[in-house]
């Protein structure tokens, strides 16, 4: 079969309806945050739990050993990652909070917190984690320019699932 076995191919697909299930939920926070900021606030804190969890999940896939003292060491980064990065997020609330951002200006501060979180992991635990902050980070700049904006995003997370699906198509043709 190549230079990808059976459970690498199971791996990609989990990772794949991954980065579809984090890109819908991104989409679903746009509008959201959209019709009203403070619940907007409240359902990206929550996604950054979530966005901790999936790496979690991902990097424990790739631990091929599943050793409990490295699945721990994983625990632990993943955790302190995205423990600072809820605490970054919470500051754009205690700031827009002290009248220093608006509702609608720390929106986007967050989303864009919240994209370079997302990249940073993504060094660690693959480009498709790096490819949803991507996603987020131009949905943040998108907002702050087109009143058309969800469609925009909409489109472009269609964009990003087919760019996915047809490289790794493309890539399964290479190693027969």
């Amino acid at each position: 079969m190549g230079f990808l076995s059976l459970g690498d191919e199971r791996k990609f697909q989990i990772e794949d309806a991954i980065l579809i299930l984090l890109l819908l939920l991104s989409l679903g926070g746009i509008i959201i945050t959209d019709f009203s900021p403070l619940d907007g606030y409240t359902y990206w804190m929550v996604m950054v739990i979530v966005f901790a969890l999936l790496a979690i999940l991902i990097a424990w896939l790739q631990d091929k050993e599943q050793v409990e003292d490295e699945f721990t060491s994983i625990v632990k980064e993943q955790a302190l990652h995205w423990l600072s990065s809820m605490a970054t997020i919470g500051g754009v609330f205690l700031l827009e909070k002290a009248d220093v951002l608006t509702e609608t200006t720390s929106s986007p501060v967050m989303l864009l917190i919240l994209a370079l979180a997302t990249i940073l992991d993504g060094i660690r635990i693959g480009w498709r984690f790096s490819l949803v902050g991507v996603y987020l980070g131009i949905a943040a700049i998108i907002i702050a320019y087109s009143d058309h904006f969800l469609l925009v995003n909409s489109l472009l997370a269609i964009l990003i699932v087919a760019f996915t699906i047809g490289l790794e198509i493309w890539l399964a043709k290479r190693a027969i």
